[in-house]
């Protein structure tokens, strides 16, 4: 899927796992935001190891970078962007 806000974020590592630090960077979203859509969207499950630190993969980042696309470029609402994302997800 492309992503129009995308151009402006740096391109995802070949790493396995990224600390919740650097999917902010690489998203443009604070840390304490993503926490919050983890709460809001029950896609975004990030593995949690070693004193409950959050190590997201790749298929994660992509998907925080949807939902920033949708709730910060698109405008939708959080309730407006789960159900799109459901949508999108039934169709595949």
């Amino acid at each position: 899927m492309l992503d129009p806000g995308a151009e402006d974020l740096p391109p995802i590592p070949g790493k396995r796992y990224f600390t919740i630090g650097e999917v902010g960077q690489l998203c443009a979203v604070k840390p304490h935001v993503l926490r919050y859509w983890e709460q809001e969207f029950p896609q975004l499950q990030p593995v949690k190891r070693r004193g409950n630190r959050r190590y997201y993969q790749r298929h994660e980042v992509e998907l925080i970078r949807t939902i920033r696309r949708l709730l910060y470029i698109e405008g939708y609402t959080i309730s407006g962007a789960c159900n799109q994302l459901a949508a999108e997800s039934s169709q595949t």
